[in-house]
C-alpha cells in the first residue's frame, strides 16, 4: 500500500455553532496537539492548531449570525495533526478541495458539504477520473417531486389557449402564419415537458 506523504486541504470551508465550535476546540487537545486561538482585526478569529514536532495549521474563523464560517487552505504532513483536520472536514460536512500526494500520484478529491463528489487521480501522464458521485435515491426523489415542470406546461397550454382563441376570432393570413408558428413552437415544448 503506497504511504502517504502529505495532505494538502486547498480552499476548504466549514461552518459549525458556537456549541460545536467549543467541542472541537476540546477534542482538538490532544498529548500530540495543542491549539492557540488569535484574535485579529475584523472580529476575526485564527486557530492555531499545533503538533509537538512543531508542524501547525492555522484556519481562519469569521463569525457571521452565531454561525462560524472556517476557512482552510494548507498542506499536512504529520499523520497526527493530519487526522484531527480530517475529523474537523468530516464532522462539520466541509466543502472543498483534498489533494492526498503519495509518491508519484495525487489522490484528488472533492467535497461538497461533507460528501465526496468526486475523485481523480493525478500522475505525471494526466489525469484519471476514480470516482463521480451519482444523484442519491433523496436526491432524485425531491426532482420527482418538483412541481416546476407542472407549472411549466400550465404557462404553456394557457398561451396555446389564447393564441387559439385570437385564431377564432379572426384575423388575417399573415396573422394566422405567425400564430400557428408559435403553436407548433408550443407544441415542441408541450411534447418535450410532456416526455
Amino acid at each position: 500500500m503506497a504511504q502517504r506523504l502529505a495532505t494538502e486541504y486547498v480552499n476548504a470551508t466549514l461552518q459549525m455553532t458556537e456549541f460545536q465550535m467549543n467541542q472541537f476546540l476540546l477534542t482538538a487537545d490532544t498529548c500530540y496537539i495543542s491549539h492557540r486561538v488569535k484574535v485579529v482585526g475584523g472580529g476575526e478569529q485564527v486557530i492555531v492548531l499545533e503538533e509537538t514536532g512543531g508542524e501547525e495549521v492555522r484556519f481562519t474563523v469569521a463569525n457571521r449570525r452565531g454561525i462560524y464560517w472556517c476557512t482552510l487552505s494548507c498542506r499536512v504532513v504529520n499523520p497526527h495533526l493530519n487526522n484531527a483536520i480530517r475529523k474537523l472536514f468530516i464532522t462539520y460536512k466541509g466543502s472543498g478541495t483534498i489533494n492526498r500526494i503519495y509518491e508519484g500520484f495525487t489522490m484528488v478529491y472533492y467535497y461538497e458539504r461533507g460528501s465526496v463528489r468526486r475523485i481523480s487521480e493525478l500522475t505525471a501522464s494526466g489525469s484519471k477520473l476514480i470516482y463521480q458521485h451519482k444523484h442519491s435515491l433523496s436526491e432524485i426523489m425531491t426532482v420527482y417531486k418538483s412541481e416546476a415542470i407542472e407549472r411549466e406546461i400550465a404557462v404553456l397550454r394557457g398561451k396555446a389557449d389564447q393564441l387559439l382563441d385570437l385564431r377564432n376570432a379572426g384575423c388575417s393570413a399573415e396573422e394566422l402564419h405567425d400564430i400557428d408558428r408559435e403553436l407548433a413552437s408550443i407544441a415542441r415544448g408541450l411534447f418535450y415537458l410532456e416526455a
